[in-house]
Formats: structure tokens, C-alpha cells, sequence
């Protein structure tokens, strides 16, 4: 499996344009286990400082989103409940935006993705939903602000198309206009997108 990083310019466009640009590049992490990846097709944007549902809302400014207002280009993990989601850092600098990769379409390493996950899932499964991707892949809290282009977790260039679609993000009923906003997209009829 040769896989190229996408390079750092990749990242430097507009946040909602990388969420869509995202689609179809494969999402790579190296453990001792072995090499695990996906093509991702789905993913949600969040436009810092203005968007209710995002983090940073009002430039809060923590330490767990504190890789949000430095470059482009670089993971933000956190656990919600009790998974650990992935994200791509995105905006300026001192801009704290992030696209959150919702689910991938296993591409390499699914023997150990079941081993992960449990054997008796379905493939469908394995990958679609943020927490599922993340166990899946073994992607952890320890992922925070690694570069997207480096080992041991990188993206990709991948050459998965289809026809996007985009429609209101999930799990924020609690963030006022910001639950309608159209700003989650996925590949339409990809099996692997979570709903």
C-alpha cells in the first residue's frame, strides 16, 4: 500500500470547501498492531467563533481546543462521552475551525478494524459513525494536534468520487439556527455514511 500525504496547502482553503475536499481522501493511522485506513465520506464543519454548535463559539479558548487557533493542517481529537472523535483542524490561524470526519469506507486493515470493533459486527458497521471510525482505526486522544501529513496518522490522497450531498449536522439540537445549518456533507449512496 503506497499512499501519498496530501500536502500542507491541501488545508488552506476555506472550511466548508475542505469538508466536501475531504471526501474521497483516505484517512491512515500506523499502530504497533499493523496499518489501518478508509476513504472518508462523510463530514460536518464547524466555523468557530459565529457557530453555536462549534467549540470555539466565542473564541472560547481552552485547552482542548487550544490546536484549533494554530495552523491548518493538524488533528484535533477529543472524547465525547466515552469516544474519541477526530477532527481536521481548518481556518486561519487565530481562527479556530475544525471538520469533523463523521465516517470512512474501510480500505486497508479490516481484518484488525473486526478485531477492534468485535467480530460479529457488520461490515457497515465497522466505520459509520465518528466513534466507530475512531476505535476502529485506533485513533486516540494521543492523535492531538499531530500534523495530517506525517506517521503515524495521515490523509491521504485518495480517488473516491461520487455525487456529495449536504444537509443539517447531527447531534447538536442544543445550538439554536447553528442545528440547521447544511454543513454536514457526505458521498450520496455510500453505505458507510452513519445516516
Amino acid at each position: 500500500m503506497i499512499l501519498q500525504p496530501q500536502k500542507a496547502e491541501f488545508y488552506q482553503q476555506p472550511t466548508l470547501d475542505l469538508a466536501q475536499a475531504l471526501l474521497g481522501q483516505i484517512l491512515v493511522k500506523e499502530t504497533k498492531e499493523g496499518v489501518t485506513s478508509g476513504w472518508i465520506v462523510e463530514t460536518e464543519a464547524y466555523i468557530g467563533p459565529d457557530d453555536r454548535a462549534a467549540h470555539s463559539f466565542g473564541n472560547r479558548r481552552t485547552k482542548r481546543t487550544e490546536v484549533m487557533f494554530g495552523p491548518p493542517g493538524h488533528f484535533y481529537t477529543y472524547v465525547m462521552h466515552t469516544h474519541c472523535l477526530v477532527n481536521v483542524v481548518s481556518g486561519e490561524v487565530g481562527h479556530p475551525e475544525a471538520v469533523l470526519i463523521r465516517a470512512v469506507e474501510p480500505y486497508h486493515g479490516i481484518e484488525l478494524m473486526y478485531e477492534r470493533r468485535g467480530q460479529e459486527k457488520k461490515e457497515k458497521d465497522l466505520t459509520n459513525g465518528p466513534g466507530k471510525l475512531t476505535k476502529a482505526l485506533g485513533i486516540t486522544k494521543l492523535d492531538y494536534g499531530l500534523p495530517c501529513n506525517k506517521q503515524p496518522i495521515y490523509i491521504a490522497e485518495g480517488k473516491r468520487s461520487g455525487i456529495i450531498e449536504s444537509g443539517p449536522r447531527i447531534g447538536i439540537e442544543n445550538s439554536g439556527e447553528a442545528r440547521d445549518y447544511p454543513w454536514r456533507y457526505w458521498l450520496s449512496g455510500n453505505r458507510f455514511v452513519s445516516r
